[in-house]
């Protein structure tokens, strides 16, 4: 029989206390999926660790390296989380943010908004209830990304006369907007 001292009682005590603290302060259901090229492949990471520390849980759609890709594949895989309920919303990173948002809007049910400071950030989602955010790692620097996902996150659909027009959007791609 192994004895076990009260220092490593003590220890392994601490580690659970901490795991059950890190379980409660996760974000209920906002599974937030993430994905980049290799242009976006670093700034994935630290928001992945910036998001996590926040409380949210990551679906990493991928890339895992710097080595070339098409983006398409990411924004696709990232809409597709969104779309079909497995992330509550969804992140997509490349060199300008300019080609992802295109890729993920070509999925039904998808609102991508490229967005580059705070006011985009808020409009998208006040406006526009984007359902992902697309960023271009090579036109802001990290720290203003983690600002305008943060904001991007926090900020609630207004509804009222925006419904309606997110309404339209919808109708569009003959989606019904369930809101």
């Amino acid at each position: 029989m192994t004895t076990v001292s009260d220092s490593e009682i003590q220890q392994i005590v601490n580690k659970v206390v901490s795991r059950l603290n890190a379980e409660e302060s996760m974000v209920p259901g906002r599974q937030i999926a993430i994905g980049a090229d290799h242009s976006g492949f670093a700034m994935k990471e630290e928001l992945k660790q910036h998001l996590s520390g926040n409380g949210y849980s990551i679906i990493d759609c991928g890339t895992n390296s710097p080595e070339a890709v098409d983006y398409p594949d990411f924004a696709e895989a990232v809409a597709r989380k969104v779309v079909t309920a497995e992330a509550w919303r969804g992140i997509v990173i490349d060199g300008a943010g300019i080609g992802s948002c295109m890729a993920a809007n070509k999925v039904p049910g998808v609102r991508a908004a490229m967005c580059y400071d705070h006011a985009t950030a808020v409009n998208s989602r006040e406006h526009n209830d984007a359902n992902v955010l697309t960023l271009g790692a090579g036109l802001i620097g990290l720290a203003l990304a983690k600002q305008i996902v943060d904001i991007w996150l926090r900020t609630e659909f207004g509804g009222g006369r925006h419904a309606k027009r997110v309404d339209k959007i919808m109708a569009i791609e003959g989606h019904a907007y369930a809101g």
